[in-house]
């Protein structure tokens, strides 16, 4: 059954989006971020080259040719993805093909009509009995830590 990661508090979805796929990838993860938009995917298509500082993320779109062969794949409006390992949902709603992934990463921004859609998300998943795990990134980012 699918696992679901919940990271709260985020201060730049894109961002944190390439931090998880980057960590992910470290780990031998294959990753699909999917966006709700072709605005989205483009603006983290260039985040990513440049992420992190000093390397870049090797990447594509998922109707790609070589996405296959592409530990991370950026998709929108599609359900035909390369690899199942984990899905990096930036949608506001649950996808209906999220049960084909091992793990999906819900990330949750700081604003008020964010986390209210993200508590909706919590409990659809929590209603259907998948394992949940929560995250907070203010506390993680925190230089405290």
């Amino acid at each position: 059954m699918t696992k679901i990661d919940f990271y709260t508090g985020s201060q730049d979805k894109l961002r944190t989006a390439c931090q998880l796929s980057h960590k992910a990838m470290q780990n031998g993860v294959r990753t699909v971020i999917s966006t709700h938009d072709a605005v989205s995917a483009d603006a983290l298509d260039k985040l990513l080259w440049h992420y992190p500082a000093t390397a870049f993320i090797p990447h594509c779109h998922s109707d790609a040719a070589e996405a296959a062969q592409i530990n991370v794949v950026l998709s929108h409006g599609s359900d035909k993805f390369p690899h199942h390992d984990l899905l990096i949902s930036l949608h506001s709603e649950c996808m209906p093909f999220f049960s084909r992934f091992e793990r999906v990463i819900e990330i949750i921004g700081n604003d008020e009509e964010d986390s209210r859609l993200g508590r909706e998300r919590y409990k659809f998943y929590k209603d259907r009995g998948y394992e949940l795990r929560h995250f907070d990134l203010a506390n993680i980012d925190s230089p405290h830590h």
